[in-house]
């Protein structure tokens, strides 16, 4: 029995379709922590490829005293580069949007505009791109992601954790989503 058409489809096929999700969802820790290994792939030109970037951002957060859901974005903030690096904050704030709050979704989808201040005049862009959110009541978590965890992150030689000490984490808040949508 399997779903071919929505608009002929009935509730025992559904119970089997949502089965076979919580299924495949409860593999979710692994496919991040697989996207993560990804981004090793990924220099473009920084001192550290993306993943050791990624790590150092999610060891500062830490280290900072974030929360154990604001050290795993840290940790997967730039995981959207594994698809796309021109639009991935976006790829990775949907990715972690129904595991984390609102709040931290909107720190990670604007990430790049807050990145925006140490950069963006290179390529005639508004350094203070920022700007647009300062009514936000997330607006100060993003400017200490952006400020002292992200934009510094590329150190090679920065006493950066590996990827075993957040795995604990990665299951524990992609075990399952807080919502659906």
């Amino acid at each position: 029995m399997a779903v071919t058409r929505m608009d002929t489809s009935t509730a025992e096929e559904w119970r089997v379709v949502g089965d076979a999700v919580n299924q495949r969802q409860s593999r979710m820790p692994g496919t991040i922590k697989r996207l993560l290994r990804e981004l090793e792939q990924q220099v473009d030109g920084f001192a550290v490829n993306q993943l050791v970037h990624s790590l150092q951002t999610a060891t500062r957060a830490e280290r900072g005293g974030a929360d154990e859901e604001m050290i795993v974005a840290s940790l997967c903030h730039d995981i959207g580069k594994a698809v796309s690096v021109v639009n991935h904050p976006a790829i990775g704030a949907e990715i972690i949007k129904p595991y984390v709050s609102e709040t931290t979704y909107r720190v990670i989808l604007h990430h790049q505009d807050f990145q925006g201040k140490y950069y963006y005049h290179h390529f005639g862009g508004d350094n203070n791109a920022r700007a647009q959110y300062v009514d936000e009541p997330w607006y100060d978590l993003a400017c200490r992601f952006s400020d002292e965890w992200d934009q510094n992150a590329f150190e090679p030689d920065y006493e950066t954790l590996p990827l075993e000490h957040f795995e604990p984490m990665i299951d524990r808040i992609f075990e399952r989503p807080k919502s659906r949508y």
